[in-house]
């Protein structure tokens, strides 16, 4: 009778609406009140601790603490305040510290091993080492420490867990601080070192000053010898020497932005690697030097090596053409032709993959005949930067390109090319190279200076530099914004020289030093533009692209603005004459084909390249290409790189009403809907409507050659737009409207 009288009761409830209500909450709610009941219970653990009067449950609670966790109690509400506090404020993880999963269960790990250690240590002082004794009283660990003790002691022993609570702190140590006994001994070393500094025999360089550089001795014209063991072999300077070289890496200078961030360009150290050369053996060049005279004295063609030049990829082999006696008897010396033609039984005598014949080495009287090294020597990014070439240089834009064949740093300026165009098949070092050129201006020119605008149509070897303070935008990807970006560049570059024009000034580096501090004005940075993949843009829009190229190429040096821009297929229809016209520096790595080498140098020898970074750099100034081995940066270095920039980038943090003009991917995307709709005969189609005051498609089609599809386009657009109205009946021409005509020519916000 009670069951069938409770489940009455049950059913009236049901029915009477009398059931408790579910309250929903998200995981989100959940983790926020569990967090703040985290803290409330901390905040009233620590007053329990400070104040004398209890209530009863904080009287309660404090003796359950003591007598569990003994004097690790009072560490209790500092633990659990630390998790409340990391549950409320976890939406912020960007500002928070960051603690990983291993880190987390090393404090889990060092509470325990703390009251352990608090046990052992209170029994060994007092209460004649009764464990329970010492947990009753609230001392030591408490009964936690006290029975983690007593398992420890009766398991192991004394000694035993003495050694197991030394190993225990060990582990927390390594999981909490990630700290090695490696680590360890490196900073003992570090302190006795600073401890105990130790005389050098050679008086310290002040800080802030550049070791001052050895003069290069002028070398002796050497008389021809017929000795080999005289040669001189220059070797490489990137092999390691017995004397160690000064880095003559710039200290880093503090810049700011506004008046909020300070921007501080990292020491090479902290970024990069030097790198490890390739020991060489002077008999080995010998006997290459003695194979060539043999090898060209048999075919007729008697020669000399003068010298000998070890590179870190290729060893250029000097050789002077002798005096030869002709049928006649008339004395000439070996035509420089006949060393050319000769070039595939000198790669066969040596057995070497490609043989290349530099006829003549530019500045001597010599024939380079240059063999690649049985073992090819990375050319770190470090010993460019660090090298005496570089220091030379005075420019904003310095470029580390790699080691010649002689083994000297070769360092470009970009403000004097002041364009360039890198062609290579896959592989061959291309994407390398880009890599190196934007980290020699990172570890050189903070965002006040320098500002890079990139487009990655491949969307893999560009995208790693998002979130770098140095880019205007974000990286662009995709194709359909290609020509909003550079018709941006194109209104940058008019508003800056329109700017010059007012205060009379030549050039970017004149504004900058004469004009903006006058004025109190920020300078101008330098804007870099990386086009990784020219042919992708070409088969897109060709017009446009290489309209656009040329116009900036053409006229954008002065106002600061450069093209670095890359292609695997350097072919006539990708890189066109205007094109090629308006880029006179170049580099080429290994090509499919001799044609493709001519495309790009205007001469044939990339296709015998090795590969891995061996490139032909022609200079703007030069006639003939050098043949250089480009520096490499390793994918670990342009993290740090990168992480390097992106953690000073996350402060930067300037007012709006500082901001002379809006970001570019804002500006490009109202471009792009104001775009969208443009045909390259669109002004010229708006200029007939205007002059004939009537609109029609055969007009267009009459008047400007083209078809009816694209007339028919043109005039849907103009439609759109209400420049012309709809089409009457009767097949009159139709109505326009000047005004929106002019509006559509003269878009809002293209003005300065």
């Amino acid at each position: 009778m009670t069951r069938k009288r409770s489940s009455r009761r049950k059913s009236r409830r049901k029915s009477r609406g009398w059931s408790l209500p579910e309250i929903p909450l998200t995981l989100d709610q959940q983790l926020d009140i569990l967090g703040y009941v985290l803290l409330g219970i901390a905040g009233l653990t620590f007053l329990s601790f400070l104040s004398a009067n209890h209530g009863v449950i904080p009287g309660w609670w404090l003796g359950l603490l003591r007598q569990g966790f003994g004097w690790g109690a009072y560490l209790t509400p500092l633990l659990v305040g630390a998790i409340g506090l990391w549950l409320v404020l976890r939406h912020f993880g960007d500002r928070l510290p960051r603690v990983t999963p291993l880190q987390a269960i090393g404090i889990l790990l060092g509470y325990p091993a703390l009251l352990v250690t608090l046990h052992l240590s209170e029994a060994l002082v007092g209460f004649g080492g009764d464990i329970w004794a010492i947990a009753a009283a609230g001392h030591g660990g408490g009964y936690l420490g006290g029975a983690l003790s007593r398992m420890l002691l009766k398991g192991l022993g004394a000694a035993g867990a003495f050694v197991a609570l030394v190993t225990w702190w060990m582990v927390v140590a390594a999981l909490t601080f990630r700290i090695t006994v490696q680590d360890a001994v490196q900073a003992l070393q570090r302190w006795q070192g600073q401890a105990l500094p130790t005389r050098s025999s050679s008086s310290p360089t002040p800080s802030g000053q550049r070791a001052p550089s050895r003069p290069r001795q002028p070398q002796p014209r050497r008389e021809p010898t017929t000795d080999l063991e005289e040669i001189p072999i220059t070797p490489d300077p990137s092999l390691p020497s017995s004397e160690p070289t000064p880095s003559p890496a710039t200290p880093p200078q503090p810049r700011l932005i506004g008046s909020d961030q300070v921007w501080q360009i990292p020491t090479l150290d902290q970024i990069l690697e030097p790198g490890n050369g390739q020991d060489f053996s002077a008999d080995i060049l010998r006997q290459q030097a003695r194979a060539i005279e043999a090898t060209l004295e048999s075919f007729g063609a008697p020669v000399r090596v003068q010298e000998i030049n070890r590179g870190p990829v290729v060893t250029q082999f000097g050789v002077e053409p002798l005096v030869v006696t002709s049928s006649n008897g008339k004395e000439t010396k070996v035509k420089v032709s006949r060393i050319n033609g000769l070039a595939d039984d000198l790669a066969l005598a040596l057995e070497a993959k490609t043989l290349r014949v530099e006829a003549p080495i530019p500045g001597k009287g010599l024939v380079g005949i240059e063999v690649p090294n049985p073992e090819i020597s990375l050319v770190a990014l470090r010993d460019v930067m660090e090298s005496e070439q570089f220091a030379q240089v005075d420019s904003p834009l310095r470029l580390c390109l790699g080691q010649d064949v002689s083994g000297h740093a070769m360092v470009a300026d970009l403000t004097t090319m002041p364009h360039l165009l890198i062609a290579g098949t896959t592989g061959s070092g291309k994407s390398v190279c880009i890599n190196a050129i934007i980290s020699a201006l990172l570890l050189q020119r903070t965002p006040d200076d320098l500002r890079f605008l990139m487009v990655d149509p491949k969307r893999v070897e560009l995208t790693g530099y998002t979130g770098i303070p140095h880019l205007l935008s974000k990286v662009v990807v995709d194709m359909e914004r290609v020509p909003s970006t550079l018709k941006w560049l194109l209104r940058e570059m008019d508003g800056r020289y329109r700017r010059f024009a007012k205060v009379r000034a030549t050039h970017i580096r004149d504004y900058n030093e004469r004009v903006a501090p006058s004025l109190g004005e920020k300078k101008l940075p330098y804007i870099v533009v990386f086009i990784d993949e020219l042919a992708d843009l070409m088969m897109m829009a060709p017009q446009e692209t290489e309209r656009a190229i040329c116009r900036i190429a053409q006229m954008a040096r002065a106002t600061g603005i450069h093209l670095v821009i890359a292609t695997q297929r350097p072919s006539v229809d990708v890189v066109t004459g205007l094109i090629k016209a308006n880029f006179p520096a170049r580099i080429a790595f290994n090509v499919a084909s001799a044609v493709d080498s001519r495309v790009i140098l205007d001469v044939g020898g990339a296709e015998q390249l090795l590969g891995q970074g061996d490139m032909l750099f022609l200079p703007p100034d030069a006639p003939t290409p050098l043949r250089l081995q480009g520096a490499f940066v390793s994918d670990e270095e342009l993290r740090r790189l990168v992480h390097y920039w992106k953690e000073q980038g996350k402060a930067e943090t300037v007012p709006a009403s500082k901001l002379v003009q809006r970001p570019l991917w804002e500006e490009m995307r109202e471009q792009e809907k104001k775009v969208e709709f443009e045909d390259e005969l669109l002004p010229d189609v708006v200029d007939l409507v205007l002059r004939e005051n009537r609109a029609s498609i055969s007009l267009m089609q009459r008047k400007l050659r083209i078809g009816y599809t694209r007339a028919a386009r043109i005039m849907d657009i103009l439609e759109q737009h209400n420049v012309v109205g709809p089409q009457p009946s009767g097949g009159k021409a139709r109505e326009v409207f000047p005004g929106a005509a002019r509006a559509l020519l003269q878009p809002e916000g293209d003005g300065e």
